[in-house]
């Protein structure tokens, strides 16, 4: 059955999404783990990738949510890329599709890793091939003029917020990603917050006609979800915001919730809390990609546990379950967070040395209409 796996690397995001006729699509890619400290806990991503391939050596759609070093460390490193052959040799993992916002091109002034993935995403975009992006400011029209490209020979290649990425359908593949953000006014402005013109997606499964919901949220902020939201409802689109599993943004920051981090537990508007409080199903799991949720301790850094609290009591009004991935199964052997879904909804599997708890997923609800 379809699987979504959740991994524990600290602070920091990869989501690998794994289906019944072996597509895979992995959400960022952040191999956080120094292998020179023993007591590390954070796990080899690059090695558990790599065992679930299968002994292949390519991935169907990688998405860099945007380019901060905790949603791409190491890509350059594991990933053939296109632009450049010292990134090219037998032992990297191919990307048939990359899929990145159109911030990730447009940027200026960026260095390290996130300068070589937008060479890469740029690479791709000149030739026509191998990548989607998301987001239409007037500025990615510009960047093909200057280079002789006529921008309606890669119309094809640009997705919008509201559309479905064509890469997946539910026919074949059992699954669709609808598009919630960007939005072109968000990449229009040239300072490029990359959190707020991050990649948002509804990722719905059908298992024998049951429907799995989850969001993918990044690092976006509070002010960007209430845009997602008021748009989306404004365009009778709330079953696009439904969700059975939730990977909460930003590694449980108060700011995706509020601009207050509150005393004991941060209160969100009133569009936000109606996103948690009234879209997710009984039984939803709400996933931190995170480190444990401190006790007392302020920190200027998430998680913040005024997030964690306020999450924590929209996972009990819906009796389901709120999961930190360096928690998971335990603080002392953290392992990968596999979520296996089927006919009746989903589960967490069962980690060896652990006893994660199984949860299901509520009774489908009706409606997959675009925005």
């Amino acid at each position: 059955m379809p699987k979504v796996t959740f991994f524990p690397i600290g602070n920091a995001d990869t989501c690998l999404i794994e289906l019944d006729n072996d597509r895979r699509t992995l959400f960022d890619f952040a191999d956080m783990r120094n292998p020179d400290d023993k007591d590390d806990k954070r796990c080899d991503l690059e090695g558990e990738i790599r065992a679930r391939l299968d002994g292949g050596n390519e991935i169907d759609v990688v998405a860099f949510t945007h380019l901060d070093t905790d949603h791409c460390k190491r890509a350059s490193e594991v990933f053939w890329l296109n632009h450049a052959e010292k990134y090219q040799d037998d032992d990297r993992i191919k990307i048939k599709t990359m899929w990145v916002p159109a911030t990730a091109i447009l940027e200026e002034g960026v260095k390290g890793q996130a300068r070589t993935l937008r060479s890469e995403a740029r690479h791709r975009f000149i030739e026509g091939e191998g990548i989607r992006v998301f987001g239409r400011p007037d500025a990615l029209n510009d960047f093909l003029k200057e280079r002789g490209i006529d921008p309606a020979k890669r119309r094809n290649l640009i997705s919008d917020a509201g559309t479905l990425a064509p890469e997946f359908n539910l026919a074949a593949d059992g699954i669709e990603f609808f598009v919630l953000s960007p939005f072109a006014e968000h990449c229009e402005d040239d300072t490029y917050k990359r959190n707020d013109t991050a990649i948002f997606m509804q990722a719905t499964f059908d298992v024998d006609e049951r429907l799995t919901r989850l969001l993918l949220s990044a690092d976006v902020g509070h002010e960007v979800i209430d845009d997602i939201i008021r748009i989306t409802r404004k365009k009778k689109n709330d079953d696009r915001l439904i969700w059975d599993i939730n990977n909460v943004p930003h590694h449980t920051s108060y700011l995706s919730l509020a601009a207050e981090k509150g005393k004991d537990e941060t209160e969100p508007g009133e569009r936000i809390a109606w996103l948690y409080e009234d879209q997710g199903t009984k039984g939803a799991l709400l996933v931190s990609t995170s480190c444990p949720i401190p006790g007392n301790d302020d920190s200027d850094q998430p998680p913040h546990r005024q997030a964690a609290n306020y999450y924590k009591r929209v996972a009990k009004g819906h009796d389901g379950e709120f999961l930190v991935t360096m928690d998971h199964p335990s603080s002392t052997k953290p392992k990968p967070l596999e979520i296996e879904i089927g006919k009746k909804g989903f589960s967490v599997t069962k980690s060896a040395g652990g006893s994660a708890a199984l949860l299901t997923g509520a009774a489908p609800r009706a409606g997959r209409g675009g925005r």
